[in-house]
């Protein structure tokens, strides 16, 4: 049986990791997501995790409850799933239902009706990449991936044949309905996170939680 030789095989990685980045799909303010007309390019963002944002002057301090609406996969003409099945995303939607209460809920009392000093939170799932099987790990453990995911760390990047989620974060005061902040966000683990690249979902999934952490440091 024929077997790459290391200098193949290194080839092939490279080869992989340009193709990886030439697929890298980029994040849009998504036409039928409510706030669209009103997010805006972000310039204080330099990785390209929240290219879209729309925000106004909050104390988030004077909130003490959160609504949380069931999850919305986004079904928009811009949609950025590729050929992702109706099963995969409906896991990643029931995972950040899951995983956006269980951090909300540790800084917040989680709520059903309106009323004063509530959030009110909407998650639009709008797009997915599944890691690529068996390359994502490999790309991690060879010499030519170490390198070119270790200037993707740097750079906080994404790594090679890397998944990710994208989706969109709605944000209102529940008793008067005002937007008070908006994004679209880009999520990925880093790319030296090996353990994450051993599952098709398991990049996206880690990419929910590390959202879910920075919508909480955003509110604190």
């Amino acid at each position: 049986m024929y077997t790459l030789s290391r200098v193949d095989r290194l080839a092939v990685l490279a080869f992989c990791a340009a193709l990886a980045g030439c697929a890298s799909i980029a994040p849009v303010p998504y036409s039928d997501v409510a706030s669209s007309s009103q997010l805006a390019p972000n310039p204080s963002d330099t990785s390209g995790r929240i290219p879209y944002r729309y925000s106004t002057t909050v104390d988030w301090r004077s909130y003490n409850k959160v609504i949380i609406e069931p999850i919305v996969i986004y079904r928009g003409p811009d949609q950025q799933f590729g050929d992702m099945t109706e099963e995969d995303k409906a896991s990643l939607a029931r995972t950040m239902q899951a995983r956006f209460a269980e951090k909300l809920g540790s800084r917040f009392a989680l709520a059903n009706q309106r009323g004063p000093n509530t959030l009110r939170v909407r998650l639009t799932l709008t797009g997915a990449v599944k890691t690529t099987p068996v390359l994502g790990t490999l790309s991690r453990i060879d010499v030519g991936g170490l390198v070119y995911n270790g200037v993707q760390a740097a750079r906080d990047g994404e790594g090679s044949m890397t998944g990710s989620v994208i989706y969109a974060v709605e944000i209102f005061d529940a008793a008067t309905s005002r937007l008070l902040s908006a994004f679209v966000t880009k999520q990925y683990p880093k790319p030296t996170n090996i353990k994450a690249t051993v599952g098709p979902l398991t990049a996206a999934e880690t990419g929910i939680d590390q959202g879910a952490d920075a919508l909480i440091a955003q509110m604190r």
